[in-house]
């Protein structure tokens, strides 16, 4: 469960979010849409607790971004996936070695990091790319990647900044799809987007964003 409770974010050169109240089911899958600069991606930061409210609170299962101590901020980040429109991949390591990162820093035994770097590559459909280097894989299979590093840890919840801002649309439609078999195991997925017409009609809840202020249909 995702809830905002009268949360409001301001920057000191203009910006932010205002008074955003919103909740998310357990298992829902939601497109927060808008426009560039309209707060999509301070929202997702809220939520991910990298940013905190000036003013309202946050909720992120049991985690209270009021009260929760900056010890207990990495358990919370392992419930939550996150996929960038950037991809933010290393160039020095191969697919497998990108998507392990994350296991490494959390401490998962080598045979551990093995099973579910294998299983997150499958999952996404790079099967026989995990030698490859970003520069050696499509736009596409980066996005792709990006969300197997995103599911490595099992995460509960997934959050996905413009995953498709860079990718062609049948490219944009098949991350999508992905992202809906993913929803489908269970997993909460919210996903950030400005194009529209990508996430009309798929029977989704659209989050509408405008000038940091949220309107739900």
């Amino acid at each position: 469960m995702i809830q905002l409770d009268n949360v409001s974010y301001s920057y000191d050169k203009g910006g932010g979010i205002s008074n955003v109240n919103l909740r998310l089911n357990d298992s829902e899958y939601a497109f927060l849409i808008g426009p560039t600069g309209s707060g999509k991606t301070t929202l997702l930061r809220l939520i991910y607790m990298e940013l905190f409210p000036q003013v309202g609170k946050v909720m992120v299962d049991k985690y209270n971004s009021k009260n929760i101590k900056p010890r207990k901020i990495p358990y919370l980040r392992r419930k939550i996936g996150m996929v960038f429109q950037d991809y933010h991949l290393l160039n020095d390591r191969n697919l497998f070695d990108n998507i392990a990162l994350a296991l490494h820093v959390i401490g998962f035994s080598k045979d551990e990091i093995v099973d579910r770097v294998t299983e997150s590559i499958e999952e996404v459909g790079l099967e026989g790319k995990a030698d490859h280097y970003p520069q050696e894989l499509s736009g596409g299979e980066q996005q792709r990647a990006c969300v197997a590093r995103a599911l490595v840890k099992d995460p509960e919840i997934v959050l996905a900044d413009e995953p498709t801002g860079n990718l062609d649309p049948v490219t944009s439609f098949e991350l999508i799809k992905l992202l809906e078999e993913i929803n489908r195991e269970g997993t909460t997925i919210l996903m950030a987007s400005h194009n529209y017409n990508l996430i009309k009609g798929r029977g989704h809840r659209i989050i509408e964003i405008q000038n940091g202020t949220v309107r739900q249909s």
